[in-house]
């Protein structure tokens, strides 16, 4: 019989295919066969994917090098998710690799997977879900390998990368026990050694240890294999070695960047010379050697996208030099690098205005600010710093601002007429110098426009209307003579002169905006427009035409009279300039004493004040800041003031604190603060009296201290209290002139402002509704007669059961209180308690009751005036 060997071949190939692509059957080729089709089929491609989604994630984690920098690149954007949806696609893709080479090729038999490669299935499935930051269905991933396959080749990369997940979700205790355990059971290759050790660093980190993160790091550089990786944390290093002050260890790890040159990322080499030149020792470094290398950092192309970085660094050294004009310089060049890192632009704007705000130009010191505080990150503390700055700035531009122009307007007034004439004639010399720039530039813009414009149209690719015919032999008649090769008629055309179009256009316009010109010299001036105007009859010139300048306004404008008769001729208006103009310098020298600590520039406008015969309740504070400031800068002038204060205002205050003759009436122990807390609780409690008895001794007992200006309105609320809205009024302006920078002393111009006018228009009310009230005046030191009166009260309203009835004890001045019965819905209910209340045994000591509505006795307590509501009674 004849046998078809192929036919039988065929079939056991078949029956082998069959046999090694089940999972069930625990064979040397099923095993292999699985392994293989999973490791070079689907993982190769999953792989492909996660690397693909790494490198992504890398590139979207944007280092801030102005803070310590992660152990890992990788940033969380957003909060992790316990969801199982992928965001990423190509994690996507990895991950559904991973499962499938699990669902397909997993050979599980009798509790133990035979696959080889179902391990390394599980590791891709976590990283892809770690990267995504789906950090728990990742955790679940790693647990998996460590509870299923404890003899993996891959289960020490497990473990780590599960206690890198553990660090994700906050467990940072638990990760430095299980990586420690870790190291300490079992010998681990390099790379594991590394790995590990980076991420106890990183672990050490978020707990603030920053000492055993230094170990752990140098661990981690001595022991990886990666180039990027040994770079990162060498630059993490010197950062920490920095921020725990190890400056030269610190500069040893950023120039340990530096030397890696190409093997690290350009990026971190250029930050490591720039965290180096931070450290920079101005006193004995090599100050020539400096400059040459960020010269040479410059001038290399290789570092363009870093210039921002680089003209900062120089900047900041030239700052600290005192190099101003070159700092400012560099600086500007930084910014017109268009950086990217917000900080970097911030820092460029902030150390800009810091510059200006030491050279006391604080009008443009603002404008940098200004523009810090955009790109600055408004939760930060710099921001609020700034912002501070910022906004004492606009006290100074504002009051600068009016000391300056009333300055210039009295000086004006007070010259003689000549002298007025020439001042303002110098005056439009300028302002004729500048409309005449500016004319000629919107001129240029003019021109530049229309010739854009004709040239566009003499160009468009109509041929019929707008291209001129070539003459015999290709050239343009109106080409210049030349013995170059012919340009062509396009590119020619863009030229104005070649392009009669256009000069016929530019002929009519100047004819039209000029008039007939003579070749002379400074032909567009006024002067000698207006010559030429009237010598050739020519309405059109700029004088008279509606094209033009507008002749009338621009000719009032260029005449001294327009300036003379805006002057202020009445002495109410000049009066009026001169106290604002008093006040304003009062308040710059306030603020650059106590805000910016300018002693020599308050001293200056606090004597110009004094100069500027100000008011008389501005000479004694002057005199007092005047002493104070001398008695830093010059002794023998703090003595002379001292000794004009004395002389002039012997019963003043400022006379008891700079004499030193008040008592003291808080104990050495207390601070500002407890004393002031004290006082105010008192002041709660209703003690005026008490409180201001002693307020003065307390304000005195602080002078010099900030927290003088809080006694004062605390001082001022009390007299309100007892003395009406009037001297309340008084003792606000005071606080408001002596303490205007202060939050107090805002305050109190706010009250001024707001509250004061309307407390002066209420007044008492003559209708006969609302609630009532019965008043007995009874005084501050009659104890006993107060006694009887309150318990006669207690007795009358309990006696006759008048629950809706109550009375209460209110201060009315520093004199006199009341026992106030409240309850009433009508006067004639009032007058009939009254009255059953005088006729009491034993009868003579209940002093004469005041009815009186609510709204009244508002009144009456805010005015202090129960005198007036008496005779309007009567």
């Amino acid at each position: 019989m004849k046998i078809n060997i192929f036919k039988t071949l065929s079939v056991g190939l078949l029956l082998t295919f069959f046999v090694a692509c089940s999972t069930k059957k625990d064979t040397f080729i099923s095993r292999n066969s699985h392994a293989l089709s999973t490791e070079y089929n689907i993982l190769y491609n999953g792989q492909i994917a996660l690397d693909k989604g790494t490198k992504t994630v890398n590139d979207n984690s944007d280092d801030n090098f102005w803070n310590i920098l992660p152990i890992e690149k990788m940033q969380i954007s957003e909060e992790f998710s316990a969801s199982n949806k992928a965001k990423n696609p190509d994690f996507e893709l990895a991950e559904t690799k991973a499962t499938k080479a699990i669902q397909k090729h997993s050979m599980n038999i009798n509790g133990r997977e035979k696959n080889m490669q179902i391990d390394e299935a599980y590791l891709m499935l976590g990283k892809a879900r770690y990267y995504d930051q789906r950090f728990i269905p990742a955790l679940d991933a790693f647990n998996y390998i460590l509870y299923k396959y404890p003899n993996s080749s891959k289960i020490y990369e497990a473990k780590i990368w599960r206690e890198k997940t553990n660090m994700r979700l906050g467990n940072d205790p638990l990760v430095i026990k299980n990586i420690s355990k870790l190291l300490e059971d079992h010998e681990v290759k390099k790379q594991v050694f590394a790995d590990a050790n980076a991420l106890l660093a990183s672990s050490f980190l978020n707990l603030e240890q920053k000492d055993s993160a230094v170990a752990k790091l140098k661990l981690a550089i001595d022991f990886t294999k990666i180039n990027q990786e040994r770079a990162r944390y060498r630059f993490i290093l010197g950062q920490l070695y920095q921020e725990l002050g190890h400056k030269d260890s610190a500069v040893a790890m950023y120039q340990g960047v530096i030397d890696m040159n190409r093997k690290a990322e350009r990026k971190f080499v250029i930050q490591a010379q720039a965290k180096k030149a931070s450290l920079f020792d101005y006193q004995k470094g090599d100050v020539a050697l400096f400059t040459k290398t960020f010269d040479k950092l410059i001038n290399d192309r290789e570092n363009r996208p870093f210039k921002n970085l680089i003209f900062h660094q120089m900047a900041l050294f030239h700052d600290k030099q005192n190099n101003q004009e070159q700092a400012v310089a560099l600086y500007n060049e930084s910014l017109k690098s268009n950086s990217k890192d917000p900080y970097l632009v911030a820092s460029n704007y902030r150390n800009l205005g810091n510059m200006y705000f030491r050279n006391t130009k604080y009008p443009i010191a603002a404008k940098y600010y200004d523009s810090t505080l955009v790109k600055l990150n408004d939760k930060t503390r710099e921001f609020a710093k700034i912002k501070k700055i910022r906004t004492d700035l606009d006290e100074v531009i504002l009051y600068e601002t009016i000391a300056n122009r009333n300055d210039s307007i009295l000086r004006v007034v007070a010259m003689s007429t000549p002298d007025r004439i020439a001042y303002y004639e110098k005056y439009i010399a300028v302002l004729k110098e500048k409309e005449e720039q500016k004319r000629i530039l919107e001129e240029k813009n003019k021109r530049i426009a229309e010739n854009l414009a004709a040239n566009s149209s003499i160009n468009s690719p109509d041929p019929a209307t707008n291209l001129s015919p070539l003459p015999p032999g290709g050239k343009n008649a109106m080409l210049p003579p030349s013995g170059n090769a012919p340009i062509s008629q396009q590119a020619l055309s863009t030229f104005y002169f070649y392009n009669p179009t256009t000069v016929a256009f530019g002929k009519v316009e100047f004819k039209k905006n000029w008039g007939d010109r003579e070749a002379i010299g400074n032909w567009r001036m006024l002067k000698a427009i207006s010559n030429a105007s009237s010598a050739n009859g020519d309405t059109n010139s700029p004088l008279t035409s509606a094209e033009g300048l507008s002749s009338t306004a621009l000719a009032e404008q260029f005449t001294t009279d327009f300036y003379i008769k805006k002057l202020p001729t009445e002495q109410a208006d000049l009066d009026k300039l001169n106290k604002d103009r008093n006040e304003a310098y009062y308040q710059l020298g306030i603020i650059y004493k106590e805000k910016f600590k300018e002693n020599q520039l308050a001293i200056a406008k606090l004597e110009q004040l004094l100069l500027n015969n100000p008011e008389e309740k501005l000479v004694l504070p002057t005199l007092y800041n005047l002493y104070k400031l001398y008695q830093i800068t010059d002794v023998s002038k703090a003595t002379a003031i001292k000794q004009k204060i004395e002389t002039q205002f012997p019963n003043s205050r400022y006379t008891q604190i700079i004499s030193n003759t008040s008592s003291s009436s808080v104990a050495v122990e207390e601070t500002p603060e407890t004393t002031y807390n004290k006082w105010y609780r008192i002041f709660q409690s209703e003690e005026y009296v008490t409180v201001l008895e002693n307020i003065d001794l307390l304000i005195t007992q602080f002078s010099g201290d900030a927290i003088v200006s809080k006694f004062e309105l605390l001082k001022a609320n009390t007299i309100g209290k007892l003395r009406g809205v009037t001297a309340f009024k008084n003792a606000l302006q005071d606080v408001a002139d002596n303490y205007p920078n202060s939050d107090e002393g805002k305050s109190a111009v706010l009250t001024l402002k707001e509250q004061i006018p309307f407390l002066e228009k209420i007044d008492f009310k003559t209708t006969e509704s609302g609630k009532w009230k019965v008043l007995y005046t009874v005084g501050k030191k009659d104890a006993e007669a107060t006694k009887l009166l309150t318990d006669k009260l207690t007795k009358f309203i309990k006696d006759n059961d008048l629950t809706e009835l109550s009375f209460s004890f209110d201060v009315y001045n520093e004199k006199e209180n009341f026992i106030t019965i409240h309850g009433f819905n009508s006067s004639a209910f009032a007058t009939n308690i009254t009255t059953k209340i005088l006729s009491l045994k034993p009868t003579g000591n209940v002093p004469n009751a005041i009815v009186i509505s609510n709204d009244n006795y508002k009144v009456i307590q805010i005015k202090k005036n129960l005198e007036a509501y008496l005779g309007l009674k009567k």
